[in-house]
């Protein structure tokens, strides 16, 4: 399952999570306004940026909103 890092106020975060509920994606969710979820964005991604994906099944990490959309669209499709 993926796990997405995001600000709800964010447009770009909120382009995803659209992708992710319009094609029935689950998606685990982690607000980084929330300050344990900002530090384990960092963590794994090394800069304080959202939208932020990781996938622990196959450790992908990316920032971009049309990279990640890209990214899940072609990790469903296999």
């Amino acid at each position: 399952m993926f796990d997405l890092f995001v600000l709800e106020s964010c447009p770009y975060c909120q382009k995803v999570m659209a992708f992710l509920k319009d094609n029935n994606i689950p998606y685990h969710k982690f607000d980084t306004s929330n300050n344990d979820n900002a530090l384990r964005l960092l963590s794994l991604g090394g800069k304080d940026q959202v939208p932020f994906l990781y996938n622990e099944e196959t450790d992908e990490r990316m920032y971009e909103s049309n990279d990640i959309i890209e990214y899940i669209k072609n990790s469903i499709k296999g």
